[in-house]
């Protein structure tokens, strides 16, 4: 399969009302050309899995600020005062995960597995309307797993079969996303010839990749 694509062309996967992972971390590792194709194709009603929304003006906050978003599943959202502003008006639905609940939760849909226990969020809000299981003594909440139709990653580098290697920090979300959704496009700065990548770098394995955009740039 032909991996290496154009925007235009990983657009097709793009419709209202899907169910969207976007990598990163206070728009650090987001993919941003990638949100912008959201935003030119008109996608609206999103349900987007972030671990945050960013700045209104920053990452997916764009989104939000475009109010292309239905839901949210996030860790966070205080950096963004137009997702606050939003969810007390009722024009968006959020729900707000623990950020290791949020990362484990992932994990769990890219592993196949039908949930896991956290003692995190016992009682407290988070607990509502979840099942209270004991273990031990102690007291767990069942946590079920997230999946997405098609997750937005960004990379550093990736060579043709669409191994990944990631910079820095910018690490953050995008491997476990790599795992958990039925369509994988990587926002890469860099596409080299198969072989080129040193091999203990590569974090996310190009089986994982369905397609990847080259935009150059930071």
């Amino acid at each position: 399969m032909k991996k290496v694509s154009t925007l235009a062309e990983v657009a097709n996967y793009f419709h209202n009302g899907m169910t969207v992972m976007v990598g990163g971390f206070m728009g650090i590792g987001t993919p941003t050309a990638l949100v912008q194709l959201l935003l030119d194709e008109q996608v609206s009603g999103i349900t987007l899995i972030s671990s945050d929304t960013a700045m209104v003006d920053r990452g997916v906050g764009r989104l939000v600020a475009g109010k292309r978003l239905r839901k949210i599943i996030a860790s966070h959202i205080g950096t963004n005062p137009e997702t606050g502003r939003q969810m007390i008006a009722g024009e968006v639905e959020v729900e707000l995960v623990p950020q290791g609940t949020f990362a484990e939760r992932i994990r769990c849909g890219g592993a196949g597995l039908g949930g896991f226990l956290t003692p995190t969020g016992v009682g407290t809000s988070v607990a509502e309307g979840k099942e209270l299981l004991m273990v031990n003594g102690r007291h767990y909440l069942l946590e079920y797993p997230i999946r997405a139709e098609v997750a937005l990653l960004k990379a550093h580098q990736a060579d043709r079969a669409g191994n990944l290697i990631y910079r820095n920090s910018a690490r953050n979300f995008n491997p476990m996303m790599a795992l958990a959704a039925d369509i994988v496009i990587a926002e890469v700065e860099e596409i080299v010839g198969i072989g080129a990548l040193d091999p203990n770098a590569i974090v996310t394995p190009g089986i994982l990749v369905d397609y990847l955009v080259c935009t150059g740039g930071a």
